[in-house]
């Protein structure tokens, strides 16, 4: 989680310490970690206010799915502290079976990969730094891979390693060819 690479989204107990050691090692080098409690994330509208609340985004946030995106993807340096963020979901367990939950998923994977990208969606060198940016949706009692039939879709690669369920975007459907990877002058 310390670096600008794959994975986006993570789930895994809460007691892992994997979780621990890498978000100290981010927080060391100068990010940032935000938590929200999943209780607070049941629908669209409630994930942007917990995000929101959590990050301080500006009043002029648009509060839906997009703008979320878009707000993912242009973090300044003060909510990053110029390395970039982890945003820590308590309480993951509560989001089993949710309606939103595929959609959720790919909404932070597509914020992630663009913030992590040292392009920008048409392949053009970004002006600002990479942003580090990474989920960690942490469980009670639920095991990660109960996740995994709510989150499939053909625009993610999900997969479990070992007791960790990882979503990050399929780069052969979002940027198939090329489109998006940076450009060769």
């Amino acid at each position: 989680m310390a670096k600008p690479e794959t994975p986006w989204v993570i789930f895994g107990p809460r007691e892992a310490v994997a979780f621990k050691e890498q978000t100290a090692a981010l927080s060391a080098a100068g990010g940032r970690v935000y938590e929200v409690q999943a209780r607070d994330l049941v629908d669209g509208a409630a994930v942007c206010d917990a995000f929101a609340r959590a990050v301080g985004y500006p009043r002029s946030f648009g509060w839906n799915w997009d703008a979320l995106v878009d707000r993912l993807y242009d973090l300044g340096d003060a909510l990053t502290g110029g390395v970039g963020i982890v945003m820590v979901v308590r309480g993951a367990d509560a989001l089993l079976g949710a309606d939103h939950l595929k959609l959720f998923m790919t909404m932070l994977c597509i914020g992630a990969d663009r913030a992590n990208s040292e392009v920008d969606p048409d392949g053009n060198v970004r002006d600002e730094p990479v942003v580090i940016e990474h989920f960690v949706f942490l469980l009670d009692e639920v095991r990660a891979e109960e996740f995994t039939a709510g989150i499939e879709d053909p625009d993610l690669v999900v997969r479990m390693e070992g007791e960790f369920l990882t979503v990050a975007l399929d780069l052969d459907v979002w940027r198939p060819k090329g489109v998006g990877r940076p450009k060769v002058s």
